[in-house]
């Protein structure tokens, strides 16, 4: 199984291993608003599973760049994990057409697979993967 790379901080000399999560947390301190580093620290807390976490910051960055289709693709993820599914086929619908105005074709694929597993949660269908 492979390990998820990491990267090193110096402290006292010493070598401390920190995770991607912290490292974008240090950047976010830089620059609070820099919606580049809220996707990139949400999209790290969604696969740590921390999505409460996830979604603050994947909703900066939706706000802070209305553009950017990818933060919508994991926001909308985000809140289907956390199973608040009518906020999700919200963000879902607008990410879809933000993505279409970007030309952002495999972003409209993903969000239209995750559209549908919603819908099948709403008929109270398994979902597949999870």
């Amino acid at each position: 199984m492979l390990k998820r790379p990491v990267s090193w901080d110096r402290l006292g000399g010493e070598r401390v291993e920190t995770s991607r999560a912290n490292m974008f947390r240090k950047l976010l301190e830089r620059d609070p608003e820099n919606p580049m580093v809220l996707y990139s620290l949400g999209s790290e807390l969604f696969k740590e599973k921390k999505y409460s976490e996830a979604r603050e910051h994947l909703g900066r960055a939706v706000r802070n760049k209305p553009d950017y289709s990818v933060a919508y693709r994991t926001l909308g993820r985000t809140l289907y994990e956390l199973g608040e599914d009518h906020e999700a086929r919200r963000v879902f619908s607008e990410g879809r057409e933000v993505a279409q105005r970007n030309g952002d074709l495999q972003t409209v694929k993903e969000i239209d697979v995750f559209t549908r597993r919603l819908e099948k949660r709403g008929r109270g269908e398994a979902d597949p993967v999870g």
